[in-house]
């Protein structure tokens, strides 16, 4: 507890009465940390430190990568901005050294402030000097590490922009038609900083180009996690976290489905909702931060649950004594023979934020009536000319949370046509129209809808898995009790509650049986699990 004495130390409470200070003694947290230990995150709630012993820094993300822009020593202050602006934290706070510091929360500060006004005036002025220099780093423009050059509307293009988006790789774009492709180079090309050009590149040949992790370190594990979606990302923050050895396998990119939403509104703990990618680079951040590895571009070829063996796509070998299957769901597609002409000329599969520019000024067509579809439209409806939702049920209610069908009956932008579903696509090389069946009529019309985002549920991809790991009849992974009523559980023992029918491999998010298919379930399970990891490797041991 801090006293009297301790707090006269600091220059600006040395001249208050004793009044103020008695009450700061009572009221303040007195908080000791151990070198790089945070005490503020950017975007935390407004709050005030002292510096009493140590010495902290101050970071802030500046273009993707954390920067070290202050530094506070013994009676120094952070917090400034916030309590002066009424704001979240411009940056965040950690000891570099052990420390010891005092948090004023909110109220706090401002009954000091009422009982000596000298406090906030001193603290304003602070606040001034200091709001020039955060101005500076927050309009910082991210350093490109490429240039995608290509077609507006490709499938190849929008493919290599996705995943570099996603990947959270700062990169530019110029547009060129087809018949302007530089020195005759197909189409994508993609331009290093260097001056190199990779035409129509692999994903993986883009990941190493970029500096991207696409082979694992090590050829041992404690943990190798299938998938970085919010329940592979969770269980790799808990298991490196825990000084477990870990490796997340990610076929594309972090985030998985939920990396795709434009906006996750149920997420607890964000009052106004965040992005999916948003929600996936957090995760992303916190998992390397703690030690775990993350390789993208690479799939897993098999499984041998009895060696504890994972074999990747192009034959490198790994052994692990625990395997976390979260590998997710993939979308269904429409079933219409004239779909693939238009892949990524106008049909697409999911949608994200990086997907305004497909948007723009366009009438937009929606296809689905899940969440993912009602936050679509919302966005979308910010940059499209309209947006139509085609749902083939008789209303949203059935899959559809409250709050979005309530913010989508609220926007003039969206139109909503129940009953109603695409029978034929047309158009010369991009999408220019489409038939739609209204249902409860049986009449079809054309309409000139040039861009579709199709969200239409998801399936288990799970056909490579071994027959060791049991799969109801949809494909999801059975664990718990209904793994031990397989037929390939022998072990003298019960799964795990996320346990699969092979002992050792784990399932977690939507590709498990009876999951709940939302990112904060997703989350919990992905936390979860690694207890239950902790547990086997006690018995293996």
């Amino acid at each position: 507890m801090i006293t009297l004495a301790e707090l006269r130390a600091v220059a600006m409470f040395e001249p208050l009465p004793p009044e103020p200070l008695e009450f700061l003694v009572g009221a303040v947290e007195d908080i000791r940390l151990l070198p790089g230990e945070y005490f503020a995150h950017e975007g935390d709630e407004r709050a005030f430190f002292v510096v009493i012993e140590g010495r902290a820094e101050i970071t802030k993300m500046v273009a993707g990568a954390e920067r070290v822009i202050g530094v506070r020593t013994p009676g120094m202050f952070f917090g400034e901005v916030p309590m002066t602006l009424s704001t979240a934290f411009p940056a965040s706070g950690r000891a570099t050294e052990a420390s010891r510091i005092i948090k004023l929360e909110a109220a706090v500060f401002y009954t000091l402030a009422a009982m000596a006004p000298s406090v906030p005036d001193h603290v304003a002025s602070l606040a001034r000097s200091y709001l020039d220099a955060l101005q500076a780093h927050a309009s910082e423009k991210p350093v490109a590490e490429a240039c995608v050059i290509g077609p507006r509307f490709d499938a190849r293009v929008r493919g290599l922009a996705t995943f570099l988006t996603r990947n959270h790789v700062p990169f530019d774009r110029v547009v060129v038609e087809p018949q302007d492709e530089p020195d005759g180079l197909a189409h994508p090309v993609l331009e290093l900083r260097d001056g190199t050009r990779l035409a129509d590149p692999a994903m993986r040949d883009v990941a190493r180009a970029v500096g991207l992790a696409v082979e694992p370190a090590h050829d041992e594990y404690d943990v190798v996690v299938l998938g970085a979606g919010p329940a592979g990302l969770t269980a790799a923050v808990n298991a490196a976290a825990e000084g477990l050895r870990t490796l997340v396998v990610e076929s594309l990119a972090p985030g998985g489905q939920a990396g795709t939403s434009t906006r996750i509104e149920n997420y607890t703990g964000f009052p106004y909702g965040i992005s999916g990618d948003d929600l996936a680079s957090r995760a992303l951040t916190q998992a390397q931060r703690l030690g775990a590895e993350i390789v993208v571009t690479r799939t897993v070829g098999a499984i041998d649950p009895r060696a504890h063996r994972v074999v990747l796509d192009g034959g490198d070998s790994l052994v692990a004594p625990v395997v976390i299957v979260a590998t997710g769901v993939e979308w269904r597609s429409l079933a219409l023979a004239s779909v693939d002409r238009f892949l990524g000329n106008g049909v697409y599969y999911g949608a994200a934020r990086s997907d305004a520019a497909l948007a723009q000024g366009q009438d937009v067509c929606i296809v689905g009536a899940g969440n993912s579809a009602g936050q679509a439209a919302i966005f979308f409806s910010r940059h499209a000319r309209s947006v139509t939702m085609l749902v083939r049920g008789p209303s949203l209610g059935a899959s559809m949370s409250r709050y979005l069908i309530d913010q989508i009956a609220a926007n003039p932008g969206i139109r909503v046509e129940t009953r109603h579903q695409i029978t034929d696509l047309y158009g010369d090389g991009a999408l220019e129209s489409l038939d739609v069946l209204d249902s409860a009529t049986g009449t079809t019309t054309r309409r000139a809808l040039p861009v579709v985002f199709v969200m239409i549920g998801a399936d288990a991809v799970t056909g490579w898995l071994p027959s060791e790991v049991a799969r109801d009849t949809h494909g999801f992974v059975l664990t718990g009790g209904d793994a031990a009523a397989a037929p390939g559980w022998t072990a003298d023992r019960r799964p795990f509650a996320l346990e699969t029918s092979a002992p050792g491999v784990f399932a977690i998010g939507d590709v498990r049986s009876g999951s709940v298919k939302r990112v904060a379930a997703g989350v919990g399970e992905g936390g979860m699990v690694i207890a239950y990891a902790h547990q086997y490797l006690a018995l293996a041991r």
